[in-house]
């Protein structure tokens, strides 16, 4: 698609539904059995939403907010309210009810989109703001404000009308996690997104025969930007998954030939591997040598006996792969957190087209990315067109160009430390610059990035839970790690009970802040011992050092916190001679 006459996002979903209306745009399960609409069909039902949004007095700039799982509706209503000029808030469907009121609070979002009506009555006594609030299902009820969709859209929409929001308006208020429990509101403009799209489509680009599968939440820059407005963008169709624990049947399925992703997914892929393979076996080793061979062939450093021998590894190793995965993938894009190099050399090496990018929510969100045919999985990739990178004395690299945010939502302090006086975004990573090829070497400040993408200030967390004088000195972790853990030098040698503790305390983090792993160390951490500094700060990578086995043992045991969680005794699993009960 030209750009031309694009202007805002509601420009790019009209002229797709112009230029080619016959054309498959979306798939979603209705319960009973999967549902396609054209383009031509999604106009029709966006300007149905457009007609609902009409009638409720809204203003253009004001703000309406939604919390669905991904499918069509999304699309509609975002569409919807950007042709009106409205501004959309998007909150994370698995969030706990006191975040998403204090979003919906903070940003003022007049109107709010439910997927099911159960949820208002927890979120109604939390709200200051909220005028209206649609539901997809359930019963309204006496409620007032609550409404049925069926009841509220009308039979007919009429035509979609043209948005007027000029390039630079706010189109949306994305909450992402900060330096404090609360997370900031990133303002991006209407250009901020469509120039990532169009960025994002010259270096990896999409066309109309593609069909990509969603299952990432829209409630993240990532999959909006990367699956939604660019797949929108190139005219391709989208599949919305049913679920995460139908996704790999939906996969098969569906056969999308692009996917967008995080590294989670692999390990969890990875994972059911190497349970299906014992150690030693025929099978494991098999799979072994085709990694290694595979790795090397991509890699440009092919022996004769791996030309020789990857036909075999092919036939038994790698098709078996790429069948579970459809076999028509031609493109995933991976983000959100780092790509393990373990992962890179098992998926990359058995030939998945694997590309591996870097953003952050407050650039809209990709900054850089590899290309098909330029792809060095130990990278990041190379700058997006129009974005500049660089890295200052200190090594941290800033960002500068037409993504990144117009700020922080009611929050210039916030904004100020951001973005600089000259324009450059200060992203908090720490890299080097090769080549053109950026590789993020660590952080500027301590920041978890667990492997679903999400981010925990391990400092923030680790002060809330020392409020709790059962705690005397704790580590949070996580990194690169599904879920939290957590390392606790304490009295108390029950550890449920020091998880729960722990999680109470977290309270007003984001619901992804939650503690799921806990090892409990009986000896005190302290300058004698190396693990704190002088000014008694915590020696982070000295004491990962010193408790790694103790580390791994936690993550091996299931959530701790959940019901039926491992447990031996009483919550407690010695370790004898370490100091150490995890």
């Amino acid at each position: 698609m030209e750009g031309a006459g694009q202007h805002n996002l509601s420009d790019l979903f009209r002229q797709r539904v112009l230029e080619s209306p016959d054309a498959p745009a979306y798939r979603q399960h209705d319960g009973r059995a999967w549902t396609d609409l054209n383009w031509a069909d999604a106009g029709r039902e966006a300007a149905r939403w457009q007609a609902a949004l009409r009638q409720e007095n809204l203003r253009p700039g004001d703000r309406i907010a939604l919390c669905l799982h991904n499918r069509v509706e999304w699309v509609l209503f975002d569409q919807a309210a950007l042709a009106l000029g409205l501004v959309t808030v998007p909150l994370y469907f698995d969030d706990r009810p006191d975040n998403m009121a204090w979003c919906l609070n903070d940003s003022g979002a007049r109107l709010l989109l439910l997927e099911d009506a159960k949820l208002w009555p927890v979120l109604r006594d939390q709200t200051r703001t909220v005028e209206r609030v649609v539901c997809l299902t359930g019963e309204a009820g006496q409620d007032g404000k609550l409404v049925r969709a069926q009841d509220w859209l009308p039979r007919a929409g009429g035509e979609l009308a043209r948005s007027r929001a000029a390039p630079g308006d706010l189109a949306t208020i994305v909450y992402t996690s900060g330096t404090t429990g609360r997370p900031k509101g990133v303002m991006l403009s209407h250009d901020n997104i469509l120039s990532n799209v169009i960025a994002s489509m010259k270096a990896i680009p999409a066309n109309a025969s593609d069909r990509f599968l969603s299952f990432l939440p829209l409630s993240h820059m990532f999959e909006r930007t990367c699956g939604y407005y660019s797949a929108i963008w190139a005219g391709a169709q989208t599949v919305y998954a049913r679920s995460i624990s139908l996704l790999a049947d939906d996969i098969r399925e569906q056969r999308p030939t692009i996917l967008i992703s995080v590294p989670r997914i692999f390990e969890r892929i990875y994972s059911r591997m190497q349970e299906a393979m014992a150690p030693g076996s025929f099978k494991r080793r098999l799979f072994e040598a085709a990694c290694d061979s595979g790795w090397r062939r991509f890699r440009g450093e092919a022996t004769w006996r791996d030309r020789l021998r990857w036909p075999l590894f092919k036939l038994l190793v790698a098709n078996k792969l790429h069948r579970r995965l459809g076999g028509r993938l031609r493109l995933i894009i991976v983000g959100g957190a780092a790509f393990a190099p373990h992962l890179a050399r098992v998926f990359v090496g058995l030939g998945l087209p694997i590309i591996q990018g870097y953003g952050l929510t407050e650039t809209s969100p990709v900054l850089a990315a590899n290309r098909s045919g330029d792809n060095d999985p130990s990278s990041v990739g190379r700058a997006l067109e129009g974005i500049e990178l660089c890295c200052d004395a200190n090594g941290e690299l800033l960002a500068r160009g037409p993504a990144v945010m117009l700020g922080y939502w009611n929050n210039p302090d916030a904004t100020a430390a951001m973005i600089d006086r000259d324009g450059w975004l200060h992203t908090g990573d720490l890299a080097t610059i090769r080549g053109g090829y950026v590789h993020i070497t660590g952080r500027v400040k301590d920041i978890l990035v667990l492997s679903n993408g999400e981010k925990v200030p391990p400092t923030d967390a680790e002060q809330a839970i020392l409020r709790d004088a059962a705690f005397e000195q704790v580590m949070v972790l996580g990194e690169g790690r599904p879920k939290l853990g957590l390392l606790a030098v304490s009295r108390i040698e029950n550890a449920a009970e020091l998880c729960a503790r722990a999680n109470a305390r977290l309270h007003d983090f984001p619901g992804y802040a939650r503690i799921c792993h806990i090892a409990r160390l009986a000896e005190p951490w302290t300058v004698e011992n190396g693990l704190l500094t002088p000014t008694l700060k915590l020696k982070r990578r000295e004491i990962e050092k010193r408790f790694a086995r103790e580390i791994e043992t936690m993550y091996a045991v299931s959530d701790i916190c959940s019901p039926g969680g491992e447990r031996n005794g009483n919550g407690v699993s010695s370790n004898p001679g370490t100091g150490a009960e995890s």
